[in-house]
This record gives C-alpha cells, sequence and structure tokens, in this order.
C-alpha cells in the first residue's frame, strides 16, 4: 500500500493552480473538467509519477469551519519537503509568499509555514 493521492482545499482552482505551479514550482498533472470545477492535480518536477496533490474545491459546507480553525490554531494543512527550507524561504519571500512562521529548527529539521493564498496553511521541511 501505498500514497497515491491526497489533496488541500482551495477557494479557487485557477488562482491555486497559478500558486501551486508559478510560484511553488508543481506541474500539471490532470486538468479535467467537471461541470462547474475540474479534477486538477498537480505533482512535484522531480517526481512527475508520485503522489499527486489534489487542488479540491472548498464548497462542502464544513470545509469552510475545518480551514478556519487550523488557520486560526496555525496548523497547517500539509507539508512539502524541499532540500533546503532558508533557500526556498528566501526565493519565495523574493516573489511576495507570506510566511507565518519563518524558517526554525526543529531539533533534526528546519521548518516554515507559508500562506497559499488559497485558505491554507502549507509547512515546508528539509533536515536540519
Amino acid at each position: 500500500m501505498r500514497i497515491n493521492l491526497t489533496s488541500v482545499f482551495v477557494d479557487d482552482q485557477a488562482k491555486a493552480l497559478a500558486f501551486y505551479t508559478d510560484v511553488l514550482g508543481f506541474r500539471t498533472k490532470n486538468d479535467v473538467p467537471l461541470g462547474e470545477h475540474r479534477w486538477l492535480t498537480v505533482v512535484s518536477p522531480a517526481d512527475p509519477e508520485g503522489v499527486e496533490l489534489l487542488l479540491e474545491p472548498a464548497g462542502h459546507p464544513a470545509v469552510g469551519p475545518y480551514r478556519q480553525a487550523l488557520v486560526d490554531d496555525g496548523i497547517p494543512a500539509t507539508a512539502f519537503a524541499v532540500d533546503d527550507v532558508r533557500q526556498e524561504y528566501e526565493r519565495l519571500t523574493a516573489l511576495g509568499v507570506v510566511f507565518t512562521q519563518p524558517p526554525a529548527d526543529m531539533g533534526p529539521v528546519t521548518t516554515a509555514v507559508l500562506d497559499d493564498t488559497c485558505g491554507n496553511l502549507i509547512q515546508l521541511a528539509s533536515p536540519a
């Protein structure tokens, strides 16, 4: 058994796709129209056949309170591995990305938390 797909709820799929591809550097894997929404997944360019991230529409009534509670408590919706958190922090900050937690040493890892502009906090992590 392995993880094949995971999702993050987004307010606007087009805006999310632009952020996750143009800013974070993921690549579009699937973009299938489904009525009002799309089956929209992105993957890491380092592993194009790996785990897909579904940019899931946030329309379900439970999503808003759930995401707001996570953001209010500073809890990331998911985490992405990077080679060097400090380097990514500098690169993304230069692109205008807002971080709610700058790079911090957390024992064996260094983490930072960013706002994905679509309603979520995302953690970046690399070995310390």
